[in-house]
């Protein structure tokens, strides 16, 4: 039982570090090559890279200014905590199921992800404008203080980009466009999983 959940222990570590690393790496990278708002087709027009900036909130929600954002990133790390606790405990019963274990474990890095924005962006980067790339490690310094930097998002799925007929219904000759979302991959961790767990793992948490 001791080897199982060390297995199982490593596993999770090994997964979290990777969607880590892969969701920093990407932030970074976007930060420090595109100018706020640019974009580029990367598989068509239904999937693009578009950088955009928020608050904390996921797909781009803003929640209460600076007061609602300080709050935001304190419960944000409140709820990794607990989700860690939550991990560790579950390890130690050799019933939990693997699927509830991975799912947990990418809603804590898709939290973490996006804490890490908040925490430490504003310190280490210069700030992006539509005519100017972003700086890492700028000598004047970062453009915000301690958790309140903002959340960099570059995932960008317009699956349907179309103007509506002139005779349609209330919003004709209307640009429509489906699924608007602009996210990272630590927000994508986030509600896959979340998802992943309501329709698969229900009984399991039912029981709890």
């Amino acid at each position: 039982m001791g080897k199982d959940k060390k297995s199982r222990g490593r596993i999770l570590a090994l997964i979290i570090s990777l969607v880590l690393i892969l969701d920093q790496v990407s932030k970074i990278w976007i930060k420090t090559h595109f100018t706020l708002g640019q974009s580029v087709n990367v598989l068509g027009s239904w999937f693009q890279l578009c950088f955009v900036e928020n608050e904390g909130m996921a797909f781009g929600m803003v929640f209460g200014g600076n007061a609602g954002k300080l709050i935001l990133s304190v419960f944000r790390i409140c709820l990794s905590i607990f989700i860690m606790w939550y991990i560790c405990r579950l390890l130690k019963k050799p019933d939990t199921p693997m699927g509830v274990l991975v799912g947990l474990s990418l809603v804590f890095v898709g939290a973490v992800g996006n804490i890490f924005d908040s925490a430490f962006y504003g310190l280490i980067f210069s700030e992006s404008g539509i005519t100017q790339v972003a700086t890492l490690f700028p000598p004047e310094g970062g453009y915000a203080p301690f958790l309140r930097g903002k959340v960099v998002d570059m995932l960008y799925f317009p699956l349907i980009d179309t103007v509506l007929p002139e005779n349609f219904p209330f919003f004709g000759g209307r640009r429509f466009v489906f699924f608007r979302f602009i996210f990272n991959v630590a927000d994508s961790c986030i509600t896959c999983a979340t998802f992943y767990m309501l329709f698969f793992q229900f009984k399991f948490f039912s029981k709890k």
